[in-house]
């Protein structure tokens, strides 16, 4: 069987596929996604990924339309600089290979089914395959070297222009390792025991070839200076277009978002903020209610607010989905009544059906079986032990209560951790 028919007929089985190109690059995106959910959690530069894996699937299906030597094809500029951001990530390189693996098998299998339509003949059917998995095979392996080359020097430049021990010790405080305070502190010029407030900021990928780094480093910093802070905070670049810091609150437990005000700021510039919190415990925390307010603003999308607080998103960002930080915030907000006893799991109830019935004593009463005066009774007890009274953030503390009621022991202190 002559070439130029095999060759024909894998262009005319290539034009019909290019016709669904958006539906094949959807399909080898969702794939990949779920085979490798790590590249699903990185969701700053998802779209990045989504634009790297519709150019490869287009440019193979070039090569095979118009029957381009290989030799003259390069990988996408998209999917260079998708390795270069995973580089700074330090996403592992074989990670970024199983991808092109995957995304490889969906997009012959699009091939072949189109291939079976096509053509009836047996040994045609067999000589096509044979050739567009030559071609495929031969660009991803093209392409795999420039992706590798890529990645590496980015990598090795990114670990020579960051501190890697900062950015260790950094990482270490993060996953809860043990560490030495004294020797981390010296480190990072910082220190451990004090309030802490996490922040994420980052910049549109609208903007190119700027220094985003400096811009976000200089920014966190006069966010600082507008808050007060008590020393200087700790910044760690993420990767060119974000970066995660902590600014030192000292004795103070509360931050001001809206205080800490972004005019002046570029406008591009976005921020997310924990919550104040205390130790190494609360440098943890505080990140995460930083990182999961920022998941809330990339939900949002192009209309989020340029700065998001965790306190004004918390339940939307514990719906996307943290045990850690909802225990924090249900304890947060319902601090001595979080206590894990019989005599606050019976103010809880009662409580919580208040608010349910509208603040009405005389529906609670009816409804737990109590003398109205009983109700009123454990309300003020309820109070007491939120150390405020309810009606200033009631939906807060009603949300607070029906995850304490339905998760129990997982979001609330012990009664000994209590006293």
């Amino acid at each position: 069987m002559d070439s130029p028919t095999v060759a024909g007929l894998v262009a005319d089985v290539a034009e019909v596929v290019s016709r669904r190109v958006t539906a094949v690059g959807e399909d080898v995106y969702q794939v990949i996604l779920r085979e490798i959910p790590q590249l699903r959690e990185d969701k700053p530069v998802l779209a990045l990924f989504g634009s790297s894996v519709y150019s490869n699937v287009d440019t193979c299906l070039q090569v095979m339309r118009h029957q381009i030597e290989l030799a003259a094809v390069e990988a996408p500029a998209v999917s260079l600089e998708y390795a270069r951001r995973q580089a700074q990530r330090g996403t592992p390189l074989t990670v970024l290979l199983r991808a092109y693996r995957l995304g490889h098998t969906c997009f012959l299998d699009w091939m072949f089914r189109e291939l079976a339509r096509q053509a009836e003949d047996a040994q045609m059917i067999i000589t096509a395959t044979l050739s567009m998995t030559e071609i495929v095979a031969g660009y991803v392996d093209q392409t795999s070297e420039e992706i590798v080359a890529s990645y590496t020097q980015e990598r090795e430049n990114w670990l020579r222009n960051r501190s890697t021990v900062r950015a260790a010790r950094i990482r270490d405080l993060l996953s809860a390792a043990r560490i030495d305070v004294r020797s981390v502190e010296a480190t990072l010029g910082y220190r451990l025991r004090q309030y802490h407030l996490g922040v994420v900021c980052w910049a549109d990928d609208s903007v190119a070839g700027v220094d985003n780094i400096t811009r976000l480093d200089r920014a966190v910093g006069q966010v600082a200076g507008q808050a007060a802070c008590s020393g200087d905070p700790v910044f760690l670049p993420r990767d060119e277009a974000s970066a995660w810091a902590w600014l030192p609150l000292g004795i103070r437990d509360t931050f001001d978002a809206a205080a800490a005000s972004t005019a002046g700021l570029d406008g591009d510039l976005h921020f997310a903020f924990g919550d104040a919190a205390k130790g190494i415990t609360g440098f943890r925390l505080t990140h995460q209610q930083a990182v999961a307010a920022q998941a809330v603003a990339l939900a949002v999308g192009p209309a989020a607010p340029r700065a998001v607080a965790f306190s004004e998103v918390a339940p939307v960002a514990m719906m996307l989905g943290s045990t850690e930080l909802l225990r924090g915030w249900v304890l947060s907000t319902l601090a001595g009544l979080a206590t894990d006893d019989e005599q606050h799991a019976r103010l809880r109830e009662t409580l919580l059906v208040f608010l349910q019935s509208g603040g009405s004593y005389k529906a609670t009463a009816e409804q737990l079986t109590l003398h109205k005066n009983t109700v009123q009774y454990r309300i003020r007890k309820a109070e007491a032990s939120l150390g405020r009274p309810v009606g200033g953030d009631r939906h807060d503390v009603e949300l607070a209560l029906q995850v304490s009621h339905w998760l129990g022991v997982s979001v609330l202190q012990p009664a000994v951790a209590a006293r």
